[in-house]
């Protein structure tokens, strides 16, 4: 069976921006693989967004999106709603979704919006690691006698 899920390239964002903001998305792409050099892409053309994280999962381990608008640049960040953001940059009102709108590549230079993707990446990764040390911590561990029977709640000896 065929999945319904496409995954494209970062070239297909591009191609559906105007001509003058595309500079502004390569900078966003760039500024973000500089703030986390392994992060993982998921480009959406049918939602006009290309997705970064530290996994494939969106909304649990991504930690920003670029979405292509008509007259600008969404920089989204999926725990917006988390980070400290003490210049004012992001806006929305949703649980957790936040973005900034970029409109020049000039805005993309800015220190504080470099520190928001930063702060964003950190907290995807210390979730992470959170999220992988509570799912080991969870984890039953069984001993078997030999010849595959259950350990009871007696300790085995050696001549078991």
């Amino acid at each position: 069976m065929k999945s319904k899920t496409t995954y494209s390239r970062f070239s297909d964002i591009l191609a559906l921006a105007d001509e003058g903001l595309r500079p502004i998305c390569v900078r966003l792409r760039e500024l973000i693989l500089a703030a986390h050099e392994g992060a993982f892409e998921i480009v959406w053309p049918r939602l006009w967004i290309a997705s970064l994280g530290v996994g494939p999962k969106k909304m649990t381990e991504h930690y920003a999106y670029i979405s292509v608008q008509k007259s600008h640049i969404n920089l989204g960040f999926y725990h917006g709603a988390i980070l400290p953001d003490p210049n004012g940059l992001l806006e929305g009102t949703g649980k957790k979704l936040r973005h900034v709108k970029i409109h020049s590549l000039e805005a993309t230079r800015a220190r504080a919006l470099k520190e928001l993707l930063r702060q964003a990446v950190s907290d995807r990764l210390k979730a992470r690691t959170k999220r992988k040390s509570q799912a080991h911590d969870k984890t039953e561990i069984h001993a078997w006698r030999p010849g595959g029977q259950p350990h009871s709640k007696q300790p085995m000896t050696l001549a078991e």
